[in-house]
């Protein structure tokens, strides 16, 4: 497609067309700039030579000499025999008001779209004046539809008796249109205990979530989504009868994607009753559900290692034996999540190392059968209470994360430090989280060839594949396949492979492992504070 574009009449302001451009340019279209201040004679005659599909015209100055330029420039148009081309207008505001009542432009740009918005018109995808058709209501049609940007979650759930403030917040949120997903946040008995109403505790009702209690709550939740931009829903799963739970997201809210753990979610970390070894069966066997349903499956099981304190060679391991065990159980696409400032002690080059020794080897996997889609997202310890220290945290993260080019990047609300995201929260995070990446998506320096992080990331993997070599001859005799059995990973944890600080005095785990930040990073160490390279820990607990 070809695109002629400018400031027209006495209008030199050019940086907003300049980057309409840009962007056509970048989606392969061919592109010609008019100029600053070009006269509407100039526009006829580059229309005829350039023959342009889109004439695109930006005007930022008074509405009153606006309308005037505007009434010139169509008359014009129509003598020079143009009036058959589309038109697209781009200004303040004010202007944008005078170029709608016009009726020429097929699309009217004023500065408060998503640049997705933009980014959409430039696909073809319909007249950005019109009500848009719904978007993509699966999760990775839904980021193809996006690319390049990527798609936006976020969780929300008010902790309150009734369904109610939620109801009202999902609302709000999808009119807003800045969120892709929303995800519900469920207190702990909708989790453990929405199929079993004796064992719900009334005084914990609302505690850390929306409490819905019945399917007809999860589908009002839902319908409440079904406007504005249309955002697909999920929730995470239960920790209690879980494939009976995650039919009843799925009938109801059209579960986006299943978010699982191997290790988390039971009776070690008391969100479950289920014990270590049946709870990784259990797990495994959701995986395979949504596996055979062709619905994605997101791990969150590295970042919970990190939340705890792991060193960050756990964290990488933990990443390839998820993926290993995600391909095996036959899932077809796999949104691995990489939370950064996990724990928030690691600086950003070695934040930085860790995410990308993880993607080496998680995404080792994938192949045709076997997709994998990146969500990044802010460290859930890891925010200042000040508000304002905040919201410059939620950036700089956002601005890190995406040197990752994430498919998914689930916002973390500038306010999880002081209290549970209301929907302006959510909103107004979205906001300054597209900011951001619209920012790095214009151009942003390739961190991730740093030396110093290259480096890590080199150490990382050769210390974590020590670690799930470790892991593999615990189980060899016992098993076929020792990664992907439940009672070996369960040993792993229990003789202290896998260990977490605190984990201490935990009934499943071993819970014995010292960690410090060493130049930025967390490390295992010795009871002098030196570090522990995987070999010598793992001789330590007499498994070499």
């Amino acid at each position: 497609m070809r695109i002629l574009a400018g400031a027209l009449g006495d209008c030199v302001h050019v940086a907003g067309v300049n980057h309409f451009l840009n962007v056509a340019e970048r989606m392969g279209h061919e592109t010609l700039f008019t100029g600053p201040a070009t006269d509407a004679e100039t526009w006829a005659d580059l229309a005829h030579q350039f023959q342009p599909d889109i004439i695109g015209v930006s005007y930022r100055l008074t509405p009153e000499n606006a309308r005037l330029e505007l009434e010139t420039f169509w008359g014009v148009m129509q003598a020079a025999g143009l009036a058959d081309r589309r038109f697209a207008f781009g200004g303040t505001p004010p202007v944008a008001v005078i170029a709608r009542e016009m009726g020429i432009f097929e699309a009217v740009f004023d500065g408060s779209e998503p640049a997705t918005v933009v980014l959409q018109y430039l696909k073809g995808e319909g007249d950005a004046q019109a009500d848009r058709a719904m978007p993509p209501q699966e999760t990775v049609a839904r980021i193809r539809w996006k690319s390049p940007y990527p798609i936006l979650r976020h969780h929300f759930g008010i902790p309150a008796q009734t369904i109610e403030p939620t109801v009202a917040g999902v609302a709000q949120i999808a009119e807003a249109g800045v969120l892709d997903v929303i995800s519900l946040g469920a207190d702990q008995d909708a989790q453990e205990h929405f199929f079993r109403p004796d064992l719900q505790d009334p005084k914990s009702k609302g505690a850390g979530g929306v409490p819905f209690r019945t399917e007809g709550d999860l589908s009002r939740l839902y319908e409440a989504s079904r406007r504005g931009n249309y955002p697909l829903m999920r929730s995470y799963s239960g920790t209690a009868d879980l494939l009976k739970y995650a039919g009843a997201l799925v009938k109801t809210i059209h579960n986006a994607w299943c978010a699982t753990s191997l290790f988390w979610f039971n009776a070690m970390d008391g969100r479950g009753p289920q014990p270590l070894e049946r709870s990784i069966r259990d797990h495994l066997a959701l995986m395979a559900w949504h596996g055979e349903r062709n619905i994605p499956i997101e791990g969150n099981e590295p970042y919970h290692w990190g939340m705890r304190d792991a060193p960050d060679v756990i964290s990488v391991a933990v990443s390839y034996l998820y993926a290993h065990n995600a391909k095996k159980a036959g899932v077809k696409d796999y949104i691995t999540t990489y939370m950064f400032e996990s724990p928030p002690m690691l600086s950003n080059r070695m934040d930085l190392a860790k995410a990308l020794a993880q993607i080496e080897l998680a995404e080792s996997f994938a192949d045709e059968t076997f997709r994998i889609w990146r969500q990044t997202r802010t460290g859930l310890l890891s925010y200042p209470v000040d508000e304002h220290r905040a919201r410059a945290h939620l950036a700089e993260s956002s601005y890190l994360q995406m040197a990752l080019k994430p498919s998914i990047i689930h916002v973390v609300s500038y306010t999880e430090a002081h209290h549970a995201a209301t929907a302006e929260d959510v909103i107004a995070s979205a906001k300054m989280t597209q900011q951001v990446v619209e920012t790095a998506l214009a151009g942003q320096p390739d961190m991730t060839q740093d030396p110093l992080v290259q480096t890590r990331v080199r150490h990382l993997v050769e210390e974590a594949q020590v670690l799930i070599d470790a892991v593999q001859r615990l189980g060899k005799d016992v098993a076929e396949d020792p990664l992907a059995d439940p009672a070996t990973l369960a040993r792993a944890v229990q003789t202290g492979l896998l260990d977490s600080p605190q984990l201490k005095r935990n009934p499943f785990a071993r819970g014995a492992i010292r960690t410090r930040v060493i130049e930025g990073a967390i490390m295992a160490v010795d009871e002098d504070n030196h570090p522990l390279p995987e070999k010598a820990r793992i001789q330590l607990l007499g498994l070499s």
